[in-house]
């Protein structure tokens, strides 16, 4: 495994590629998720190539950039174990050079949810995917669904930018107890681990609602924010059913819906998500 801490060195390693190469980028702290991509990025390109990087333009609240967990030894040592063929590890410094003044914005899709939670959060992502992939130059790009409103919104870039680019998306990966893995799961005590077992539970009860025959989209809104509210160290951010598109609100759960949620259980901001009459391998 090659480890590359600046863009030439990682595009000297790229032009020695032959064939199709998957990317799954990152921001450590790595867990079963995004190995679970590693290994479809393995099983369908010749050659695979990780990041590793804590980007700082994505973190609206610079006490959440401080405390998000990095190890990035231990982030090696699974890569190879996995047998990652490159892994990239740049500096703030080598991805936003001094003077840098260009950012990607997709308006619209950003303006919600996480956006609206989030002021400038998604600029962010796509500022640094835009650059990553155009330093990588992936034939395909792996990203779990947990991050539903991030894979819309780089779905869209890659499409209004037409770059070329397959991007493949993969189910949640999820604990036992149903919490899906997050790199944030590790900042919570163990009576916060525990409450954060909500988040799935008010999920589950939207899908067991829907399977029921509830159309109505706020009547499942407030069923979850009942559920939530029931437990004392969570914070609801927001609770939505939106279009699977356009992720606007809908009224009405007639086709594809999207139900997804943002909880703080203490000082940790947690998301989830399903995707109704779609992904039956999103189980929960």
């Amino acid at each position: 495994m090659e480890v590359a801490s600046t863009v030439a060195e990682l595009r000297a390693l790229r032009r020695a590629m032959s064939g199709d190469t998957g990317f799954v980028p990152t921001l450590g702290y790595l867990h079963e998720g995004h190995l679970s991509l590693l290994r479809a990025a393995k099983a369908q390109n010749a050659h695979t190539v990780t990041s590793i990087f804590v980007n700082p333009t994505q973190f609206n609240e610079p006490s959440d950039f401080d405390v998000y967990p990095r190890d990035t030894e231990r982030d090696l040592t699974l890569l190879r174990e996995e047998g990652v063929d490159v892994v990239f590890t740049p500096s703030d410094e080598e991805m936003y050079p001094e003077g840098a003044a260009t950012t990607v914005d997709v308006a619209g899709l950003t303006e919600r949810l996480e956006g609206a939670a989030r002021p400038g959060h998604f600029e962010g992502v796509t500022t640094v995917v835009a650059k990553l992939f155009n330093i990588v130059r992936p034939t395909r790009a792996y990203f779990g669904r947990k991050d539903a409103q991030q894979l819309v919104v780089i779905r869209r870039m890659v499409e209004d930018l037409q770059m070329d680019v397959e991007i493949v998306d993969l189910p949640t990966v999820r604990e036992p107890d149903g919490l899906a893995m997050s790199s944030r799961n590790a900042m919570l005590s163990p009576e916060e681990r525990e409450a954060a077992t909500v988040l799935s539970k008010s999920l589950r009860l939207a899908n067991e609602r829907y399977a029921e025959g509830e159309r109505d989209a706020e009547a499942i809104r407030n069923a979850m924010v009942t559920l939530l509210g029931e437990e004392p160290l969570a914070r609801v951010d927001y609770v939505s059913v939106a279009d699977t598109q356009t992720l606007e609100e809908i009224d009405r759960m007639d086709s594809e819906a999207l139900v997804s949620l943002a909880v703080r259980i203490g000082d940790v901001r947690l998301i989830d998500n399903v995707t109704l009459l779609a992904h039956e391998d999103d189980t929960l």
